[in-house]
């Protein structure tokens, strides 16, 4: 999706944008209520109406990810996606990677996070090496310091590309 949101229609409301209108929403052949559907993402009662131009960072991510999850899509990509999300939307957001049946790749700095979805860490060191590790983040950092010990953070330092 789209991060600056610009094939929303700011005019429409987050249900009309949602449902496109429909009553019902089909998802994997089963049919849901529209209305409950936008319920799952924390848009309830009269939110359900709010027009798309009103809503907050975080409001506009979650319309985001209804619609994501709407797609049927199989691999989710997430840059930072803990960013600008209250803590409800959050738990919304870690409930719905646990029930996704596809891939998700996740890029995050939030290791709280990462420790409650991940299952496979891929890490990019600053040495240019990249480690594959099987679990969480903090089995990774357990990990980590068991095979280097403990390492002071450093500066990055790249070699110029043109002399």
């Amino acid at each position: 999706m789209d991060q600056a949101h610009a094939e929303i229609d700011p005019e429409k409301t987050v249900w009309e944008v949602i449902s496109e209108e429909n009553e019902f929403i089909e998802i994997e052949g089963k049919q849901y209520n529209s209305r409950a559907y936008v319920a799952r993402f924390n848009f309830n009662g009269a939110d359900q109406g709010k027009k798309v131009n009103m809503l907050s960072g975080g409001e506009r991510n979650r319309l985001h990810l209804a619609l994501t999850l709407k797609s049927e899509a199989n691999v989710l990509l997430l840059d930072e996606p803990t960013n600008d999300i209250d803590v409800n939307t959050l738990r919304a957001l870690e409930e719905g990677l646990e029930n996704f049946a596809g891939c998700a790749v996740i890029i995050s700095h939030d290791r709280w996070f990462l420790d409650r979805v991940a299952t496979h860490i891929l890490s990019f060191e600053g040495d240019s090496t990249v480690e594959y590790f099987e679990g969480g983040y903090s089995d990774y950092e357990e990990f980590k310091k068991k095979k280097y010990g403990y390492v002071e953070p450093k500066r990055v330092r790249y070699k110029k590309l043109v002399q």
